[in-house]
């Protein structure tokens, strides 16, 4: 998670996964309301990811288990655990599954504040001085622009990651995350960063991060 690193790292403004009214879901085996989460362990992909801490925010009562993010879709659907935090693909296959969404904090998270939820970024050194780092993003805002203007071959190539994944799920998914925010967060992105930061420092979820800056 970015603050445990902000010191000595700076954002980037390209490479962002934001969801702008959708993010990571927690899904359950057997109907769940999302009030009951307090009582119910859920497995989750790791205590350093975005998806935690915005879950976190959502119930700061949560017991949970730590899992390998690929393998809690198929824990919850044997039921080794009641309910998981998904976010990877599952997000689109969960319901094919049989499993059923408890909560989706990205429309959680819009609902309250009306910004999207920030997932993950790009850091970079602040070391490595001003002027190679606004060098470095600019190479990065072309390669993204590069890859949304040629779709379809970069497509095929994430498909190559993507675990069976059909062709339309994998174009679906990719348009979810892999958007104009992620070319640059523009305001209303960098502002959902500053929420999300703020919030989850106010709670003492991750440590605050006194000097965010986006290159």
């Amino acid at each position: 998670m970015y603050p445990r690193i902000a010191e000595k790292y700076a954002l980037l403004s390209s490479g962002s996964s934001i969801g702008d009214g959708f993010g990571p879901i927690v899904v359950s085996k057997t109907p769940l309301e999302a009030s009951k989460l307090s009582s119910t362990t859920v497995a989750i992909p790791g205590l350093n990811t975005s998806a935690f801490v915005a879950l976190k925010l959502f119930c700061p009562a949560l017991d949970y288990v730590v899992m390998d993010f690929m393998e809690i879709q198929e824990a919850v659907i044997d039921g080794k655990v009641p309910a998981g935090l998904l976010i990877h693909e599952g997000q689109l296959t969960y319901a094919d599954e049989g499993l059923h969404k408890v909560i989706d904090l990205g429309e959680w998270w819009k609902e309250q504040t009306t910004l999207p939820l920030p997932m993950g970024g790009n850091a970079i050194k602040r070391s490595l001085g001003e002027n190679l780092i606004l060098r470095i993003s600019k190479i990065l805002r072309e390669s993204i622009q590069y890859s949304l203007d040629h779709r379809d071959e970069a497509l095929e190539y994430a498909m190559t990651f993507g675990r069976g994944l059909p062709k339309e799920k994998a174009d679906r998914f990719v348009g979810m995350w892999v958007n104009e925010m992620t070319v640059d967060y523009g305001e209303r992105g960098r502002e959902a960063v500053r929420t999300f930061l703020s919030r989850a420092a106010e709670q003492k979820i991750i440590p605050p991060v006194s000097d965010l800056r986006f290159y």
